[in-house]
């Protein structure tokens, strides 16, 4: 009788916040892979923002999650049985095997990583998703010039934490939006930016004239609401404001909160984007590559918030993104 696998299956669509009910644990026997297949055991489990907003039964960029369905997520996997031949046991790879503890997969879409070279969990980081999201965001949709001030919100999240400091490495100047000064010490101090705002101080729109007197060049978005207006009446010529998320609307009850301050985008001649790195993907090794090089030479510091568990504790670790509790990426690990 095989070993049972523990999952977290999405029970019912929330209503605002994600509640414990949402959510049903189950376990069920563990499959064994067949011809073309490999069976794994999840190391690491990703947490991010967007999956908000797989629950709600919308169109968007993916499906939702169905109800009943494992939730989805990107996770790291050990291979412990085989029959395909481009994986053997004791490879790593990364994919989106949902929130369960063991995995059959056919390979598609899964990546075979070192993890000599960087731990599990900075392949779901900083050579992950938000790495991509990050590089791809700010320089081909930012379309960033040297010299220019960028400000990013939301700024010691995953994202945020990347942004900045590419926007470093680019010869910019940065200001970091986040929540509390233990985050903007850490923006400021650790990780290079030029300054940081802590909206939860209020003067949000005092302090961008402050920090960002000649206007903003870049403003990469991860917030939305009242965060984007006060960076929208900051603009300078010919800005680009980069959407990426609205992490501040993702549990309204009532309609998303919409930027009252667009005619700046006008004024300004500005424009204002949203993108899917799902389009870059592509591109992800020649990203991943020159990302890796900043992190070996020194430029670029990983930032990761590991919470020890099981895949039972996922709901509650999943609330830290929008409790603001987590510095930089946020991963389950099961090891």
């Amino acid at each position: 009788m095989s070993a049972p696998n523990r999952q977290v299956r999405l029970a019912s669509r929330p209503a605002g916040e994600v509640k414990p009910e949402n959510w049903e644990h189950v376990s069920v026997p563990a499959e064994e892979p067949g011809p073309g297949q490999f069976a794994g055991r999840t190391r690491v489990i990703s947490l991010d923002p967007a999956m908000r907003g797989w629950l709600d039964d919308r169109p968007s960029y993916l499906p939702p999650v169905g109800v009943g369905e494992v939730m989805r997520a990107g996770s790291v996997i050990e291979v412990t049985a085989s029959q395909h031949p481009d994986f053997q046991v004791g490879d790593h790879v990364v994919g989106s095997f949902g929130v369960q503890e063991q995995v059959v997969s056919d390979g598609k879409g899964v990546l075979r990583i070192d993890t000599s070279l960087a731990p599990a969990s900075t392949y779901l980081g900083a050579l992950g998703m938000p790495g991509m999201t990050a590089y791809f965001g700010l320089l081909d949709v930012g379309a960033l010039n040297h010299g220019e001030t960028v400000v990013v919100s939301g700024a010691a999240g995953a994202v945020g934490t990347m942004v900045g400091q590419i926007a470093k490495v680019k010869g910019c100047r940065v200001v970091g939006i986040a929540g509390g000064p233990e985050k903007c010490a850490l923006l400021t101090d650790e990780l290079g930016f030029d300054a940081a705002i802590d909206y939860r101080a209020g003067g949000v729109k005092q302090a961008l004239r402050e920090h960002a007197p000649d206007g903003i060049d870049v403003y990469f978005d991860n917030v939305g609401g009242d965060i984007l207006d006060a960076a929208l009446s900051r603009l300078a010529m010919h800005a680009r404001v980069v959407v990426c998320g609205a992490i501040s609307q993702y549990n309204n009850e009532s309609a998303v909160k919409g930027p009252s301050n667009y005619l700046s985008l006008l004024v300004r001649r500005a424009r204002m984007e949203g993108f899917v790195v799902f389009d870059y993907a592509k591109r992800y090794a020649q990203a991943g590559q020159e990302i890796a090089g900043w992190i070996a030479e020194g430029k670029l510091q990983v930032k990761e918030h590991v919470v020890k568990g099981t895949v039972d504790d996922f709901p509650d670790t999943l609330q830290m993104l929008f409790r603001g509790e987590n510095v930089g990426k946020l991963v389950l690990d099961l090891s």
